[in-house]
């Protein structure tokens, strides 16, 4: 059950038996599809919030150990409680010495795995597509950039990873499942759905069956334009800005973003409660091959989004400027 803490101002207006080597989510086959009720406009009505958070017990890349095996549901369950148990776990304070990483950033009260069931999502991976389960390598190019950023992290404000100047996670820093934070609000109107992200509170505004801006206007979470295929709605971003300090697809992993990235989402309706997400990154600026990552998003009628009042009391970026400062003096 999900922790209920703060509201937030509101916006305007199966797999019986999943292989080792993920495949997209699907309906099970032979299954009636299912039928949502349509809105005024034709949209399906994908209305009120949704929560991906059970897709958290699911690595994002298959481990190499599971190469060419197939699990059981029985088997997926396991490894998904493992992982579970196995956070809480790693999270309690033994001691300086056992605990040599730290002391951590947030009690364990703040996260999602330790409140939530571990569930399996009948993938062994969240990554579906190459058939490894495993992000393409980056290229030369961006190593080198991701390095370059890396080494001058603490240089100036400008240098800092998106996130902690509280600007943007980018899409997959508002779409993929993280620590905490994974309550998204969708809401549609004639001819538009829109994303409201608890994280960092980044809201996208989606014209449906509508021509892309000018590529002269880079926005930081590019331009996106939906359609419905049926009970899908596709989501085509481009026309994104160039940035050199970006979060990759989890919350440990730091990339970049080219104006040359290309995305396709793909919400599809699969019942009253669930929505399967897909979402493939392409950005031959920065990888090497395009890749998916897909997992479901659920309702849930009882989530509160959290204020996320990431500028006020940020004090990342004065602490760590200041640190590199003193650092700097010897000091």
């Amino acid at each position: 059950m999900n922790r209920v803490l703060l509201t937030v101002a509101a916006l305007a207006g199966g797999l019986m038996v999943a292989s080792a080597l993920p495949a997209a989510a699907q309906n099970t086959p032979g299954a009636t599809p299912y039928t949502p009720e349509l809105l005024a406009d034709g949209q399906p009505d994908i209305t009120g919030m949704w929560n991906n958070s059970r897709a958290i017990f699911t690595p994002l890349e298959l481990p190499e150990e599971l190469a060419g095996k197939e699990l059981s549901a029985d088997e997926l369950q396991e490894r998904a409680q493992a992982r579970g148990e196995g956070r809480i776990a790693g999270a309690e304070w033994k001691g300086h010495e056992e605990n040599a990483g730290g002391v951590g950033g947030y009690g364990t009260y703040w996260f999602d795995w330790y409140w939530e069931t571990p569930d399996d999502i009948g993938q062994a991976s969240i990554i579906v597509d190459p058939p490894n389960g495993r992000i393409p390598a980056p290229t030369a190019n961006a190593r080198e950039s991701v390095a370059m950023a890396m080494a001058e992290l603490h240089d100036e404000a400008g240098n800092m990873e998106s996130g902690d100047r509280c600007i943007s996670r980018g899409v997959l820093g508002m779409m993929m499942p993280t620590e905490y934070n994974n309550g998204t609000l969708i809401l549609q109107s004639p001819g538009y759905v829109t994303i409201h992200s608890e994280m960092i509170h980044n809201v996208r505004i989606i014209p449906i069956d509508a021509p892309h801006a000018d590529t002269k206007v880079k926005q930081w979470e590019g331009d996106p334009r939906g359609r419905w295929e049926g009970n899908t709605l596709v989501v085509e971003s481009r026309n994104f800005k160039a940035v050199k300090n970006m979060r990759g697809p989890t919350a440990g992993t730091r990339s970049r973003q080219s104006e040359k990235q290309h995305m396709v989402e793909r919400f599809t309706v699969v019942g009253p409660d669930e929505i399967r997400y897909s979402v493939t990154m392409d950005d031959e600026d920065t990888y090497t091959a395009p890749w998916t990552a897909a997992f479901p998003f659920n309702r849930d009628d009882e989530y509160l989004q959290f204020e996320y009042a990431c500028h006020e009391g940020n004090y990342s970026v004065p602490n760590a400027l200041g640190g590199a400062r003193q650092e700097e003096a010897g000091q």
